[in-house]
């Protein structure tokens, strides 16, 4: 495993500075160059104005006025919850079904590899969607991907007994069936946001006048990042504390999920039917 680490961390090393010489060549090759021309280009013209960023408070103060920003956020934030209460709960099942560290390095050298494969093929998937089917059937899609795959991962976890002839057929175990299934989420997830959910989010600000686009990026940018990434993780600390451990708090965690996905589906609709009613506006 010292050797192995030795190695990834070696190709981490190299990696990071093909990406710094990369990104230095680029800097003084290529955007100097378009500096010096919109500098050129733009002598003489009075200089505009820098948007100023929003605080806290006028962010939080904007989003309670707007209900399409309002329900953009709540797509943001969700998602970002929702992956964080299925990942964590993932990675501690999957730390019991792969102790040795080879094992286990291996095993996400796998979950990349998939995860990379089937994202590059859901990109060219999602394009057919947005085609066939428009915004509203694309936004509905990862939160139902994480609905489904999430309810088959805490079922495998939380009723093994009612599982165990099905397991038996497939010659593994409970918590072996319940870390590949959990995989899968992660994966289905995963290339579901990529090739839908942000697609979705830049889109949803097309129909926005400049205004509404700075201040809506800029209240999301505020609040709805961050309190995507850690609000999953404020609520398993809470759970932990309160119930002792994180298995001890799963069913808690499954019924939060089911929760903040159904408040995700219902926001995605109603941004739907906003969204469509904007454009139509627009044509």
């Amino acid at each position: 495993w010292g050797y192995a680490l030795k190695l990834l961390m070696g190709a981490v090393a190299v990696s990071g500075a093909v990406i710094a010489a990369c990104f230095r060549y680029i800097n003084v090759n290529v955007l100097a160059k378009q500096d010096a021309e919109e500098a050129a280009a733009l002598a003489g013209k009075p200089k505009k104005k820098k948007k100023p960023s929003m605080s806290l408070g006028e962010s939080v103060k904007y989003l309670a006025g707007s209900p399409y920003i309002r329900d953009l956020f709540v797509l943001v934030t969700a998602y970002g919850m929702s992956i964080n209460l299925v990942e964590v709960t993932w990675k501690s099942k999957l730390k019991l079904a792969f102790p040795d560290p080879n094992a286990y390095s291996a095993f996400m050298g796998q979950f990349s590899s998939a995860t990379g494969v089937i994202t590059l093929a859901a990109m060219f998937f999602g394009r057919f969607v947005f085609r066939k089917w428009g915004w509203g059937t694309a936004a509905t899609i990862t939160p139902s991907v994480l609905l489904a795959t999430g309810a088959a991962f805490f079922a495998l976890i939380l009723g093994g007994d009612f599982f165990s002839p099905i397991v038996a057929m497939l010659g593994t175990t409970p918590l072996m069936l319940a870390v590949f299934v959990g995989a899968a989420q992660n994966i289905l997830s995963k290339a579901a946001k990529y090739s839908l959910f942000d697609p979705c989010k830049e889109m949803a600000y097309i129909p926005l006048d400049q205004e509404q686009k700075t201040k809506g990026k800029a209240a999301i940018d505020v609040i709805g990042g961050p309190l995507g990434k850690s609000g999953g993780s404020l609520i398993q600390q809470v759970l932990i504390v309160a119930f002792g451990s994180l298995a001890a708090a799963t069913p808690y965690l499954a019924v939060i999920l089911a929760a903040i996905i159904g408040a995700w589906l219902l926001a995605a609709r109603s941004l739907a039917s906003q969204f469509e009613e904007k454009m139509s506006e627009e044509v």
